[in-house]
């Protein structure tokens, strides 16, 4: 399990050290940075992939992603005797993600690539520094895997050193490219680790979603990030995951009804029974919030739990009297995986910390304000209540 989340420079989250436990609930107002946290973790997932630095580049490079604001901000400006004015930078141009559990973490370091004017990819960032080390900190004797630049060192079975020159590009994460059994098995621990997080942002619901049409069915224990084999999902969890509790979420946000899958020439087609109604209504018919609510049953009861789940304003579209039963989806969800959901719904927030208790589930609030520009957790009166962490250093 995730213990800790760092992140610095990246948009307002200047310096920003988190705790995270089995169920964690970010919330604020709009503005605050939830969403850049969120995606935060989303660049910490695409570096498993090789895809970090494709994402900053969708996000407008390095350039548009940095913290804006000065390096330092003095006491006279927190206190209002001397306006906020432009700096100089003095230090190396750096976006860092991390994170640390238990038994593994994760560092890398983003930079400006080195001048070439044969290159039209002069604006990608490249990797300067990336870690790994076993535990919830980084410290020299913890190290499992040390890059700086091209230069790779991997630790031994008898406590030396690997060392490999030239083994990276720039633009390539060593979780990709160096995830070897043999040479590195915790590396390759913990690029399977990232790569089973799973993601659901603004699942689209509306007239020409990918959940309303009819799909060939096949076994479907993941719902995808589209929602497009929503009946399929839904099916394999009345087949091989937990059916009853299926049953149970959908009666509970609507009662009296239930759910079906429809097999017409080997496609699949949702249908959702309700008292009082002749013949059950297709995905087509539903509305944008019981259509998503159902997206939610089928991403939170997965027969594949993954080791971390992360929802993205999950409330949106939905009535405020499904907001409880969303919750007892996440606390059922939170008793298998690891879960972050990032939410500005107070009473969502609300039905999780009441569910605590019933679900055995550890649930830990964060919410985020901003000073100057920069978000911030709130309550927090300095680095001694952060969690611990260490960066490496270039």
């Amino acid at each position: 399990m995730i213990t800790t989340l760092a992140v610095e420079n990246y948009r307002s989250l200047r310096k920003l050290v988190v705790p995270l436990d089995r169920l964690t609930v970010v919330t604020g107002a709009n503005g605050m940075g939830k969403s850049s946290l969120y995606r935060s973790l989303r660049l910490l997932a695409d570096s498993a992939r090789g895809g970090a630095v494709a994402a900053l580049a969708r996000e407008g490079g390095l350039a548009s992603t940095l913290w804006a604001g000065p390096e330092q901000l003095g006491r006279a400006v927190r206190e209002g005797l001397h306006p906020l004015q432009g700096t100089v930078r003095s230090e190396p141009v750096s976006l860092r993600l991390g994170f640390a559990g238990d038994e593994l973490g994760y560092a890398v370091d983003f930079g400006h690539p080195v001048p070439d004017r044969e290159s039209l990819f002069s604006l990608d960032p490249e990797i300067k520094r990336e870690c790994t080390w076993a535990g919830p900190v980084l410290r020299p004797a913890a190290l499992l895997c040390d890059r700086a630049g091209p230069a790779v060192r991997t630790r031994t079975a008898d406590g030396g050193w690997h060392r490999t020159q030239n083994a990276l590009r720039p633009y390539d994460s060593m979780l990709g490219e160096l995830a070897d059994p043999q040479l590195a098995p915790d590396l390759l621990t913990l690029r399977e680790l990232i790569r089973s997080w799973r993601f659901y942002d603004h699942v689209r619901t509306d007239a020409d979603a990918p959940a309303r049409t009819s799909r060939v069915g096949t076994r479907t224990p993941v719902l995808a990030a589209d929602g497009s084999d929503l009946p399929a999902a839904l099916q394999t969890i009345r087949e091989t995951g937990d059916g009853a509790a299926l049953d149970g979420a959908v009666d509970a946000a609507f009662p009296g009804s239930r759910v079906t899958v429809a097999a017409r020439d080997g496609r699949f087609e949702l249908e959702l029974h309700q008292h009082g109604l002749l013949r059950p209504l297709g995905a087509a018919e539903l509305s944008d919030g019981t259509l998503r609510y159902l997206l939610w049953v089928a991403a939170l009861l997965t027969p594949r739990p993954p080791s971390l789940m992360v929802l993205n304003e999950p409330e949106t579209s939905l009535h405020p009297d499904l907001l409880a039963p969303l919750a007892d989806l996440v606390l059922t969800a939170a008793r298998e995986t690891q879960t972050v959901v990032v939410t500005h719904s107070a009473p969502l927030a609300g039905a999780l910390a009441a569910g605590t208790r019933r679900h055995r589930v550890n649930l830990r609030t964060i919410t985020l304000v901003k000073e100057f520009g920069r978000t911030e957790v709130a309550g927090r009166e300095g680095p001694l209540d952060e969690p611990l962490w260490y960066w490496p250093r270039r």
